[in-house]
């Protein structure tokens, strides 16, 4: 059942519309839309298979049980035709490659789709530039060009593009980087993120100085204590949010192909690890639609993780790529993100508390049993239609299991599909029974949670408050445990916020991101409630969380 808000949405942003901006298409026309093209990507399917495969996509989508990521739905059955949401660019240390990236970047985000950059190869501010004798102007400086670029172009003429920027902890104008989002009017188009080393994270534990490296020489610049790299971190990450941590090395653990190259960098929110002109498409079930009389329904759950997980196999074949070389390596990696989104509503439903023992077992079963199934959907596909063509020199290889895709599974954010599936965000605490969003355009909407209006008028009082834990009242712990119970079953990151009250302080964060490094994340980003003037999610009351 769609909603008021959820349909604003979609008229703005995924329904086909005619020069005037008016909807073309009905709700049940644009789901009718994507699973008919989706479909018809494999062409072994006669008329009769692709019209049985195509009803089996639109009713997932029609219940809202599963959604594929926002340009699936914008662009399917459309002229742009671009599906995947997450694209991953190289910058080099030249200016024919930047500039390069610039325009590459355009091109993605102008079909829908995200971006994310590692800056850690471009060298230093002063350093020498032989071609000019002048001196380079560093990473941040060319940054800034990008979120210009950003600016001017609408990620398929419905949104400003998103980006990731990273910087590796050992680059010589890391503390310019950690520092520039404190002011609010920087790079307003990027997400920042510090890739942190193991060795990095050594140092600390040794309150040893840390040496920072030329990328253009291999050497050694200038040293600095680590407790005062990442004191700076958590002083920023509490006035700003920002930057986020992406811990390279764990991440590079369990890259499934290594014979292809290190990561360097993520998609926009931090859950995507790719390669250089990588992207992938995501995708997500609502956890609390397969919640019967007080139980999961695992013979439910596992049928919509096999169909989506086919769904997300044909959008790799039925999507066009803004370049050949996205095609040519997501067609030989055919990497997915299915996730979860209503994972609260899901623990409301089952009568558990988010900051619990058993919300975490229930992460940790919900997506185990997810994770093996998709991984036996992807095996079948293999036998079907072949493993992925990177499959030589791959993890799976080497384990001796035929796999269709090199990953099977993401934790997106899913901020505006749980919008339209009237469900919790991702796997986020509900933020609060009442708060105002901002949406597209500045549009701010005031929303009641719709679990918690259906279940307002046949629960206690004290039940309710009990069930419904806001995300400002779930301790930093708990939050961590919930991120770290479900990327045990991940192949690639989970996207998630650790939310903390105005009165949280740099101390508290540092001591967040020695757990989380501790546990195996593979990434973590801290909110403290008012850090920033401008909030996309508030509560209604204005009081402090």
């Amino acid at each position: 059942m769609i909603d008021e808000i959820a349909l604003k949405v979609l008229e703005k942003r995924y329904l086909a519309r005619d020069e005037a901006g008016i909807p073309t298409e009905s709700v049940e026309e644009m789901f009718r839309r994507v699973a008919d093209h989706v479909a018809a990507a494999d062409p072994s399917r006669d008329r009769t298979a692709r019209r049985k495969i195509s009803d089996i996509y639109f009713r997932m989508m029609y219940d809202l049980e599963f959604l594929p990521n926002s340009p699936t739905l914008m662009n399917a059955g459309r002229d742009l035709g671009q599906l995947a949401a997450c694209f991953v660019l190289p910058v080099e240390d030249s200016l024919e490659s930047i500039f390069q990236s610039i325009k590459d970047t355009a091109m993605i985000h102008q079909s829908g789709g995200g971006t994310g950059f590692s800056f850690s190869r471009l060298r230093p501010k002063g350093d020498i530039v032989r071609s000019t004798m002048g001196a380079a102007s560093g990473p941040v400086s060319f940054i800034r060009v990008f979120n210009m670029a950003t600016e001017v172009i609408k990620q398929g003429g419905t949104r400003r593009g998103a980006n990731m920027g990273i910087l590796r902890i050992d680059h010589p104008d890391i503390e310019e980087f950690i520092t520039i989002k404190t002011d609010p009017a920087e790079l307003v188009n990027f997400n920042l993120s510090v890739a942190i080393t193991d060795e990095f994270f050594e140092h600390c534990r040794g309150n040893k100085v840390f040496t920072l490296v030329n990328p253009r020489n291999g050497q050694a610049v200038r040293k600095v204590p680590a407790l005062d790299l990442m004191g700076l971190i958590a002083r920023c990450a509490w006035k700003s949010g920002e930057p986020g941590l992406v811990f390279i090395d764990t991440v590079n653990r369990s890259n499934p192909t290594p014979h292809l190259g290190a990561i360097e960098a993520t998609n926009p929110c931090g859950e995507q690890p790719l390669l250089p002109y990588e992207s992938c498409c995501l995708g997500s079930i609502d956890c609390s639609k397969v919640v019967r009389e007080g139980r999961i329904d695992h013979d439910k759950l596992k049928v919509l993780v096999h169909d989506a997980v086919r769904f997300l196999d044909d959008t790799i074949d039925a999507g066009r790529y803004p370049l050949e070389p996205i095609k040519e390596i997501s067609r030989a990696n055919r990497k997915l993100g299915l996730g979860v989104m209503g994972f609260a509503h899901m623990l409301i439903k089952l009568g558990i508390p988010y900051d619990s023992d058993k919300a975490v077992k229930a992460a940790n079963d919900l997506m185990g049993f997810i994770d093996d199934e998709s991984k036996k959907a992807s095996t079948e596909l293999a036998t079907e239609r072949g493993v992925f063509p990177n499959y030589k020199g791959s993890i799976w290889e080497k384990k001796g299991i035929p796999i269709r895709n090199a990953t099977t599974t993401t934790i997106a954010p899913t901020g505006t599909l749980s919008i339209l599936a009237g469900t919790s965000s991702g796997i986020e605490p509900v933020y609060d029974t009442e708060y105002s969003r901002v949406l597209f355009g500045g549009l701010r909407v005031n929303i009641v949670d719709p679990l918690y209006k259906k279940m307002l008028d046949t629960t206690r009082p004290n039940r309710l408050k009990g069930l419904f834990r806001k995300a400002y009242d779930v301790s930093p712990g708990w939050h961590i445990g919930i991120q770290k119970a479900f990327q045990d079953h991940v192949d690639n990151a989970v996207s998630k916020t650790i939310n903390l009250s105005a009165s949280a302080t740099p101390q508290d964060i540092q001591s967040i991101y020695i757990k989380a490094y501790d546990m195996g994340l593979k990434g973590i980003t801290v909110f403290r409630d008012t850090s920033r003037d401008a909030q996309i999610l508030s509560c209604r009351t204005q009081q402090t969380c």
